[in-house]
């Protein structure tokens, strides 16, 4: 006989493990039914090992569909309700890797195949005898009542909304490293849900005081109000007024148009009696925003539209608030300030190109999107003697400072090889290379080309190159065809293996371009080399007559990958007309 009916229409023989399937071990050690929370136990591998009652009632399935297969693939989705890439999955890397990580919102599928959003807490749990293993906890997302603005008071927050909401801005704020979008993330969290305004006034480094960003809530959307916006004057040392002790780092505290009635005390007084008179907040909460070691700013909630004024039970929430914002803004200033640093470095890593006569020559370069802004990608050209110039393109294995690093070293022995002997064959000068990465420099490996481009007696341009385990140089004749030239194709740098290199010799045409680049340009994680070469070869030979820097601007636009994650390098060299005479 069945067992008594559950709530969703299924027995309580659903949801156990049928006779004749195995049962894990660990099935029976983990007392995952004493848990409210819907818990689900994955193994290192992100299989699933167990489930409790509260985990299949929620995704309304049975412990038979769920034991043994993979959780990603079988129950995690995107936004659009697609199987996310597993590198992207930040639940699955959080399992891989033996971290806590927490989810505000994810979409899980249910047995019936519709989708829900729910938020997700994953940890490391061990399994029978010590096996490495992960906890998931899924529940659903606390609703939050949003403020209502139709002169109704709206009931304050409770403690799981509380939580929730603290989560949320942990979730948000720790996934950017952009100032002004982690602000505008925190106004997103806090308007209309606490508040009809938000005012962030921002310290510099100088400690001048800038009124970053003010927003209001109105009429349903988030308007930003650049009138507001802009220097403030300097922070007074000893003044109580509420903005001016939190520049300073003190506590929290409440305000109201009241507090700036009397006469100012200083110049931000001024500014703050401008702001409530502009606002019509009737009351206000200021709290400090502190970084790990200095104040980072102020943030201001005001009210003007719902009448409950707030009250020292504010406080808490806000000063939690603040701190988070704080961690976030210290972490986007000092990936900032790297960012910077990287950049001058770059600059200074990266060659001027020669002036060659009859030679018009163009580079790009572009950082990797989720890295420093330096690093393993380079180019160089220059010149060997009257008439002779080396092009050359590289990547050194990363793309960081060490990889930026080895870069400026394996190019600057290039050059002291090839101008030392700036007759001998491409492929002497990097099989000497080769040798010198093995035993002085501490780099993993290296590919590259380097080419040797002179005018040849009939006024041709002549190219002798090889090749070191790089992408193909990309030859654009200027009627539009294009072609790979794939000779002279060799072992790359810092194998070990004493294999021959190749050299071989083409003409470059009248109006021709040559076009040597880094992997980041046709590589990505979703589709073979083959498909991005294929793209390039296409859209170069579309753009065959259209200007040098047009010509590599719309390389970039229309060819390098969304998903690249990746430094870009490029070097395009264009042949001069046939002449006349």
């Amino acid at each position: 006989m069945d067992g008594p009916r559950r709530r969703d229409g299924r027995t309580q023989d659903d949801y156990t493990v049928p006779r004749n399937r195995p049962r894990p071990d660990a099935l029976f050690r983990i007392p995952l039914d004493a848990m409210r929370a819907s818990a689900i136990v994955l193994d290192d591998d992100g299989a699933i090992v167990a489930a409790n009652d509260a985990a299949l009632g929620l995704l309304g399935r049975s412990l038979v569909e769920l034991v043994g297969e993979d959780f990603h693939d079988l129950l995690h989705r995107d936004d659009h309700g697609h199987t996310m890439p597993r590198t992207r999955c930040p639940l699955r890397k959080a399992l891989l890797e033996g971290c806590t990580e927490h989810g505000d919102s994810g979409w899980f599928v249910l047995g019936d195949g519709s989708l829900a959003p729910l938020s997700w807490f994953v940890t490391p749990f061990a399994l029978d005898a010590g096996a490495p293993g992960g906890l998931v906890l899924l529940y659903e997302q606390p609703k939050v009542e949003l403020a209502k603005n139709d002169g109704e008071d709206t009931a304050p927050l409770t403690e799981l909304e509380r939580l929730a909401l603290l989560a949320e801005t942990t979730t948000r704020l720790t996934s950017t490293l952009d100032v002004d979008e982690a602000l505008h993330r925190m106004v997103a969290l806090t308007v209309p849900r606490l508040a009809d305004w938000a005012v962030f006034d921002l310290l510099t480094e100088r400690d001048e005081v800038t009124r970053t960003l003010v927003m209001e809530h109105k009429d349903g959307v988030l308007i930003a109000r650049e009138d507001l916006q802009g220097p403030m004057p300097p922070v007074p040392e000893e003044s109580p007024m509420p903005l001016s002790r939190a520049l300073r780092g003190a506590a929290s505290s409440l305000a109201g148009p009241s507090t700036y009635q009397g006469e100012p005390d200083s110049g931000i007084a001024v500014e703050q009696r401008r702001l409530f008179t502009a606002t019509g907040m009737h009351s206000a909460i200021i709290a400090p925003i502190r970084g790990l070691r200095d104040v980072l700013g102020a943030l201001t909630l005001g009210r003007s539209q719902r009448p409950a004024p707030f009250t020292a039970g504010d406080l808490p929430l806000l000063e939690d608030l603040t701190r988070r914002t704080g961690l976030a803004l210290d972490n986007a200033r000092l990936y900032q300030r790297q960012r910077k640093v990287a950049e001058t470095m770059q600059r200074h890593l990266l060659p001027q190109l020669p002036s060659v006569p009859g030679l018009e020559m163009m580079t790009r370069y572009l950082p990797a999107p989720h890295a420093s802004s330096v690093g393993g990608d380079w180019y160089d050209a220059f010149t060997l003697s009257p008439g002779s110039h080396a092009l050359a393109i590289g990547d050194v294995v990363g793309h960081d400072l060490d990889a930026a690093a080895g870069m400026a070293q394996v190019r600057n022995m290039l050059r002291a090889f090839a101008w030392s002997q700036p007759s001998a064959d491409p492929s002497a000068v990097v099989k000497q290379l080769d040798e010198a990465v093995m035993h002085i420099v501490e780099v993993p490996m290296v590919t590259m080309i380097l080419g040797r481009i002179s005018r040849g007696e009939d006024g041709l341009w002549l190219l002798r190159w090889t090749n070191a385990g790089h992408p193909p140089p990309l030859l654009v004749t200027h009627d539009g065809q294009a072609r790979y030239l794939d000779d002279a194709h060799g072992i790359l740098l810092g194998t070990g293996a004493d294999r021959p290199r190749p050299d071989m010799v083409t003409v470059l045409p009248p109006q021709a371009t040559l076009l040597l680049y880094t992997d980041g340009l046709v590589e990505s994680p979703h589709r073979s080399i083959d498909r991005g070469l294929d793209r390039l070869r296409r859209h170069a030979a579309s753009l065959a007559r259209r200007p040098l820097p047009r010509f590599c601007d719309a390389l970039l636009d229309g060819v390098r990958p969304d998903d690249n994650d990746d430094d870009v390098a490029m070097l395009a060299v264009r042949t001069p007309p046939r002449s006349r005479e």
